[in-house]
């Protein structure tokens, strides 16, 4: 009842959305009723005015009233399992954060290297089973060699990690190319 009371646009099912547009409310009802306390106030961290607008900003240009502009906000922010919000603004800003956040510059070199290696021949390796479609059981057998090649990866890394940990805790005594134990 309380929801219908406020006008709440999402459904009781949408949680999330729901509390957001809820705490949203809750903090335009609370600065409404104490708007020249909050008025003059600036966050913590502000150092330089004038960069910090500059930086904050860089999507004022935008039109976000075009219906273009906000199909295209809300595609991306279902891709990318971003929650939805009234101002498309805030969601386009929310998206550059992840972006920012997930595409490191470890992230961007590694989709960046291109991986060739030699032509596989699919009908050599056998599937061990068959689905009925000739199609299917290709893609079957590219999702189990890719798999195996992770696979392989994940032991190499494993075996790195099982030599850099018996280095650290080898007997300094033990001299393996001499073939024996002690001095």
């Amino acid at each position: 009842q309380y929801m219908k009371d406020v006008n709440c646009p999402f459904k009781i099912q949408e949680r999330q959305e729901t509390v957001d547009w809820l705490l949203g409310l809750a903090v335009r009802l609370e600065y409404g009723d104490n708007a020249d306390k909050y008025k003059d106030s600036t966050p913590d961290g502000a150092k330089n005015t004038d960069n910090t607008a500059k930086n904050a900003e860089p999507l004022i240009n935008l039109d976000v009233n075009n219906p273009d502009f906000k199909a295209g906000v809300m595609a991306l922010a279902n891709l990318l399992q971003i929650q939805r919000h009234d101002d498309y603004l805030v969601m386009l800003k929310a998206i550059r954060i992840l972006v920012q956040e997930r595409l490191t510059q470890d992230a961007i070199a590694k989709a960046s290297q291109s991986k060739e290696g030699l032509p596989v021949a699919l009908e050599k390796h056998i599937l061990g089973f068959d689905t009925g479609d000739a199609v299917i059981n290709e893609a079957a057998q590219i999702l189990r060699l890719l798999h195996i090649e992770e696979l392989r990866e994940l032991q190499t890394k494993i075996n790195e990690a099982i030599v850099a940990v018996q280095a650290i805790i080898a007997d300094p005594k033990t001299d393996h190319r001499l073939g024996k134990v002690g001095r």
